[in-house]
């Protein structure tokens, strides 16, 4: 059988969580030596370690089938590949960001400022469509420090917890746009290799439908099944099971975790007691 090649980060965060998403999927890949090419030993699989900001021209290029990428990174390369999925982690944001003690009241504030950035082409593009001239300093790394030592007015640099601009004395002042880790495919795979990305996919759906789901226990006054069960937004319909208990019922079933927070009230109002809420490690549809 065809191999499915992927690429993931060679090192950081995006390279945990993509090898944790894989072992979430039931795939196995021993990198003990700290090879950049190794083989999965329970599926059709070649997985490469690359730099990061190789990784979208291995994919154009045909080298790897598949790889996962921040969407960050095919923003600043200007890719066209084709996104089959988002994956929900390593999710942050590109911003602008200014010293705390300037006044900010909109984007004109960039008119004619120095802006240090490690996206030129992002911030450029920006730039462009907002119609403001600002001088680009292109600086690979440790951009929060541009301002503190005269380098540049503000920054525009990846966003997750905001603690690094906190420190550094900035205030994060626009959001150009949110990013996470998405699964990119190569234009040109043959019918083989799709297949298998086919059944990569169908694994990796299985995952993530369950992250976003709890499996939901309770026990209802069975005069009250059919009021709850419509407040439930459930997969199809739930589960009722009868209790030792006479005139009582244990319903069952699958619910987004954010549909749950916002019926909770309602399924209490209805009766519903003792409710259990489970995460699930995979969900087959």
């Amino acid at each position: 059988m065809s191999k499915l090649k992927i690429a993931i980060q060679k090192s950081g965060r995006l390279q945990e969580d993509s090898l944790r998403m894989l072992r979430d999927c039931g795939i196995k890949v021993d990198n003990g030596r700290d090879q950049l090419r190794v083989e999965a030993s329970n599926f059709p699989l070649e997985l490469y370690y690359l730099r990061n900001s190789d990784i979208p021209q291995y994919v154009e290029d045909g080298v790897v089938d598949i790889a996962i990428v921040g969407e960050n990174l095919l923003i600043e390369k200007r890719s066209k590949l084709e996104i089959i999925k988002r994956l929900g982690f390593s999710k942050c944001r590109l911003s602008l960001a200014v010293p705390k003690d300037v006044t900010y009241k909109d984007l004109n504030f960039f008119e004619d400022k120095q802006i240090a950035t490690s996206y030129p082409n992002t911030l450029s593009d920006f730039l462009t469509k907002n119609q403001i001239n600002a001088t680009i300093h292109t600086i690979s790394g440790s951009v929060e420090i541009a301002p503190n030592i005269g380098l540049a007015d503000g920054i525009m640099d990846i966003v997750s917890s905001g603690n690094t601009l906190f420190k550094n004395g900035l205030q994060e002042v626009s959001t150009l746009f949110n990013s996470e880790a998405v699964l990119v495919k190569s234009a040109d795979l043959t019918p083989e290799v799709e297949l298998v990305l086919d059944q990569f996919v169908f694994r990796l759906n299985a995952v993530l439908k369950a992250k976003d789901s709890r499996y939901v226990l309770m026990n209802v006054p069975t005069a009250k099944i059919s009021e709850v069960a419509k407040i439930l937004p459930v997969l199809k319909s739930p589960t009722v099971l009868p209790l030792a208990q006479k005139g009582w019922s244990s319903i069952h079933s699958v619910i987004n975790i954010e549909d749950f927070w916002n019926v909770i009230d309602q399924l209490k109002a209805a009766g519903a007691e003792d409710i259990l809420v489970i995460p699930i490690e995979k969900i087959v549809l």
